[in-house]
This record gives C-alpha cells, structure tokens and sequence, in this order.
C-alpha cells in the first residue's frame, strides 16, 4: 500500500520538484463542499492507496477541523492521519513537499506520518517584515515593538526552529549548518535583504521563489513581508534523516513509528510495551 498526502488549501502543494514527486490531494472546505461528496474523496483516496496523511495549519478554522474529524469517523477508519502544524505557511508548504518526496520511498505510512515532528525541525522558517505590531508568534521586545513605528524599518524574523528576531542592519539571524536551498515567497515588501543578504549568510544552495501563501499576511501579522524557508531539498538527505531514526511500534494503534508520538493515534510512545510488535507481525522475511 502507498501513502497519500493530503492538504487543506492549494497554497500548500508547491510546484513538482521532478516527475516522480507525487502531487498531494486537496480537501476542501465544508462551504466548498457537502459532507457526502467529502466522504466520497477520501474514500476514492484511501481505495487508491490504502493510507492518507493529513497536514493541516493551526490556524485552520474549527469548523474545517472538525469536518476533518467527521469524515475519519464517518469512515470508521484507522487509515487517515491528522497532522495539525504550527509551522508558517511557507515552511508548512515546504514540510509537506519533502513528505511527498519520501511518500515514493520505502517508509510505512506510520513512520512518515511521525517523520513530519522530525523534519520540522530542519525547516528554518522566517520572514522579512515591515512591522512587528502585530507579531504574536515570536516573542517582540518593547524596544522592537517600538522601532517597528519608525518608518523604513525592517525585521528579520525566525519562527522555528529557534525563534529569532534581529533588526535589518543591526544584527543577524543563526542560521541552519547544513545544506540548504531557500524558498523565497514576495509579499508586498521591497527588499532584496533575503535574496542578497540573508541568502549568502546561510550559504544556501540555491534560491527558488513562489508565490505568498494567502495565510501568511494573517501569520505574521503583516502583508508587508518577504516570507523564506531554507530547507533540505535532497530527497537521499531526507531519506537519511528518517532512516536513521529507530523505529518503534505504537502500543495503541499498532502502527510503525518513529520519535516519540505516533503520527496515526497520537499516542505518545510507552517504552516498555512498543518494543514489542503488534499482534501478527514478526521480525522474519
């Protein structure tokens, strides 16, 4: 069985990066569609590749979260996994291409759907803003919060994985120590500080650029902003990373699982029963 990848907005599905990256399903919105025709796709999914892993951001409204929550229970099915983020719209975007790219490897459902906690953490996930009034996702000092009313000023802004906050010349932001390409999406901000500072003080790989996710205004508080997400982009990279995890059995659902969470139940790992494999399965062939 394979796994699909699914989303709750298209500005999560960025462009193919080769021909064998799969694409990732779309749910739609609950005034976007009925109940009935929602439970109709995913069952068209799960029949199509026998498991769904779910990326959805925190600040998806109740209403579509709990619709999410009916189909699966509707469905009866232990199939389909919720993965609810805090990452910005542009790394979110970013963390569900790389589970994509590793959705044609060899990793069980349950091991991906928990590398999503792992790969987060490689994901550096900032932006470039014209003002921190309304930031409320990284913590703004007074004195920030108060150069922000000076006009021209700019802030460079880490969301994760440290949070970071450094005002543009007088300062700079840590970045990954390790190979990245940066992702840059251009809101209505000009400056070429990521692309022509930023970038060569990361010593990234490479630039792509795409369009704003329609969230990011709301999640930075700004739509005066250059959003950016250095990340790994070597799918052999990425496969190494979630290899090199143990793997573990979840007591509760019995799925595959690395870390300390499964990515189906959410349950967290009990040392002393996951060691053991589920009813079933064994270690032979």
């Amino acid at each position: 069985m394979s796994t699909a990848i699914a989303v709750t907005s298209t500005d999560l599905v960025l462009p193919l990066l080769d021909q064998h990256t799969p694409t990732a399903a779309v749910l739609r919105a609950p005034e976007a569609q009925s109940l009935e025709a929602a439970l109709l796709d995913m069952r068209v999914t799960l029949d199509q590749h026998g498991y769904v892993v779910v990326l959805y951001p925190a600040t998806l409204s109740r209403a579509f979260e709990r619709r999410l929550h009916a189909v699966r229970a509707l469905l009866e099915s232990d199939r389909v996994a919720f993965l609810r983020s805090d990452l910005p719209p542009l790394g979110l975007a970013v963390l569900v291409r790389q589970l994509r790219q590793l959705s044609v490897c060899d990793f069980s459902a349950g091991v991906l759907a928990s590398a999503a906690r792992l790969l987060s953490y490689y994901i550096h996930c900032g932006a470039l803003l014209g003002s921190v009034a309304k930031l409320d996702r990284v913590p703004v000092s007074l004195t920030s919060h108060a150069r922000s009313w000076i006009p021209g000023s700019q802030f460079g802004v880490v969301a994760g994985p440290e949070p970071q906050l450094v005002k543009v010349g007088g300062g700079t932001l840590a970045g990954p120590e390790y190979d990245t390409r940066l992702l840059v999406a251009r809101g209505q901000l000009q400056s070429d500080w990521v692309t022509g500072t930023l970038a060569p003080d990361w010593k990234v790989q490479g630039v792509e650029e795409t369009d704003l996710p329609a969230d990011s205004p709301r999640w930075w508080g700004t739509g005066k902003l250059i959003e950016f997400a250095a990340h790994i982009p070597d799918l052999s990279v990425l496969y190494q990373l979630v290899a090199s995890v143990r793997r573990e059995w979840c007591h509760w659902c019995g799925m595959e699982l690395i870390g300390d969470r499964c990515g189906f139940c959410a349950a967290p790992l009990s040392t002393g029963e996951s060691r053991a494999l589920p009813p079933g399965v064994t270690t032979e062939g």
